[in-house]
């Protein structure tokens, strides 16, 4: 019939004109959830990605609240539980950067002698491209992707160009942005820490097995025991010589 595909059409653009506030008609669940930890009451909202209709964020003063695979810039963990940094400086990061955005010195003891700890670690954010290369090939969990993409400064140089003192994060920083990945990280690291303690285990009983078996073979062999009728003949051969002795 004439007009049918017109109130269809009119039909599904008021669908998504009703999705777009029912949930701001909403008491409970709010898509407004918590503020910010800067204390300023910005409203962070969750926007899952099966949300129908349209949902508008009044930026800066809504922050729609980051997926946690979203990745900007670069930061280097601090490990707060071994309170030392995990970057050794080893260059892989470096040497894989598409973009070649990164520079590393590393650290050297009071003899000139070269230390597995940057003493200078750069990145110049205004070339990164966040493909999280570094990342993937860092055999020490060292570089991670951080969240803060606000980085807009009227100067590159030297505002965008981060040292190590503006990279490094703490352990937990990392741990609340991405709580499944670290999640993964730790069971990892503590299953190849139980693997390790296993091996040197083995190693330590190999060793233990391997002396005793060596302080067997040098010690001296025992003497062996005579036999019955060896030992009457020699009792017979004692009395006879004591006979001789006091015949004589």
């Amino acid at each position: 019939m004439f007009g049918t595909g017109l109130l269809k059409g009119l039909g599904v653009t008021f669908k998504h004109l009703v999705d777009t506030y029912k949930d701001d008609m909403q008491s409970t669940p709010a898509r407004y959830q918590g503020s910010d930890d800067r204390g300023k009451g910005l409203k962070v909202i969750d926007q899952p990605v099966d949300q129908e209709g349209l949902l508008t964020i009044q930026y800066p003063e809504e922050r729609r609240l980051l997926p946690e695979r979203f990745r900007y810039i670069p930061m280097l963990i601090w490990d707060t539980e071994t309170d030392e940094e995990r970057c050794t400086a080893c260059g892989i990061c470096a040497k894989v950067c598409p973009p070649q955005c990164i520079w590393i010195t590393r650290a050297t003891d009071e003899a000139g002698k070269p230390v597995t700890r940057p003493q200078d670690f750069f990145i110049d954010a205004t070339i990164c491209m966040s493909c999280n290369y570094c990342v993937e090939f860092c055999p020490f969990d060292a570089i991670k992707m951080d969240h803060d993409a606000e980085l807009a400064s009227f100067e590159r140089f030297p505002h965008l160009v981060y040292d190590k003192g503006e990279l490094t994060v703490p352990l937990d920083y990392y741990a609340a942005l991405w709580p499944t990945q670290y999640a993964e990280e730790q069971e990892r690291r503590a299953q190849e820490a139980a693997e390790a303690r296993a091996k040197e285990e083995a190693k330590a009983a190999r060793a233990t097995t391997k002396a005793v078996k060596k302080e067997e073979e040098e010690a001296p062999a025992p003497e062996a025991k005579l036999s019955r009728a060896e030992e009457l003949k020699q009792k017979a051969m004692e009395r006879a010589r004591q006979r001789r002795a006091a015949q004589g």
